[in-house]
């Protein structure tokens, strides 16, 4: 035997208009955010009031104040309306056939991915790609992002995650340092260099100790906020620069970086 309950929910419409107001603590907002008039708005949420038997706001010194039901009931539904909203725009990109959307950071983006998407769309025709470059952590769902290329550990809750690599830092520079004034022959040369960083320090900090080398400042030298521009520092010769094995391999194959050390940390 089956038995078929049906959900006794208030109008669709109330809830907009109570989940609205109760976000803004405003009538005359939420009339704007769901382009209805104010009137509108009341009458929806006094008619919600009236289904479920509950005072959801009060009037106070000509504001409106929610009461322990309307505190209770907000959070439950806008988290509800978030997922339906989600939900929806999964189905949109679904059907949204030949569209990939990658999120990735700003350096990655710049340094690895864009010169591999070429022969990727070469091979896949079929396929436009849309590249969503921020170091911001992306939403995946409100964002429509279909696959995220990070740096971490991998623990990003309601995401499934697969390590790609391993990176390896170390310092690389333009060739012609190596034999320029006192050279870069080993570690301890770096003393007579210019160390360029990023907002990674600690990275230095790790290698030069690993190096044994705790006499020099990592702070020293110029920063710059992304890593790809470290990396275009250290080609026109400003310095010795910190690089991810990731983000300089086809640098240091095309002869426009050099790794004077074999020293690297594994990230």
């Amino acid at each position: 035997m089956l038995v078929f309950m049906s959900r006794r929910l208030p109008s669709l419409n109330a809830l907009c208009a109570f989940e609205a107001a109760a976000r803004h603590l405003s009538f005359t907002r939420a009339a704007d955010e769901l382009n209805v008039t104010q009137a509108a708005v009341s009458h929806q949420i006094k008619s919600l009031e009236e289904q479920i038997g509950l005072i959801l706001f009060l009037r106070w010194n000509r504001q409106h104040i929610l009461t322990d039901a309307g505190q209770t009931l907000l959070p439950e539904l806008t988290d509800a309306f978030d997922s339906m909203d989600a939900a929806l725009s999964r189905v949109k990109r679904r059907d949204q056939s030949g569209i990939l959307t990658i999120a990735t950071m700003d350096s990655l983006a710049a340094t690895w991915l864009m010169p591999r998407m070429v022969r990727f769309r070469k091979l896949n025709p079929d396929i436009d790609i849309r590249l969503a470059s921020s170091n911001a952590i992306a939403d995946y769902d409100r964002d429509g992002i279909d696959i995220g290329v990070r740096n971490g550990m991998g623990n990003w809750p309601g995401l499934i995650s697969e390590e790609l690599m391993r990176e390896d830092i170390f310092p690389v520079c333009a060739p012609e340092l190596l034999t320029q004034g006192n050279g870069l022959k080993k570690p301890s040369d770096l003393r007579h260099h210019t160390l360029t960083h990023d907002d990674m320090i600690q990275d230095w900090t790790m290698w030069l100790q690993e190096a044994g080398l705790n006499d020099i400042d990592p702070t020293r030298g110029p920063g710059y906020t992304h890593a790809n521009l470290v990396i275009q520092a250290a080609m026109a010769g400003d310095g010795v620069a910190l690089g991810r094995g990731l983000l300089v391999a086809d640098y240091i194959d095309a002869g426009k970086l050099v790794a004077p050390f074999d020293l690297a940390l594994t990230a």
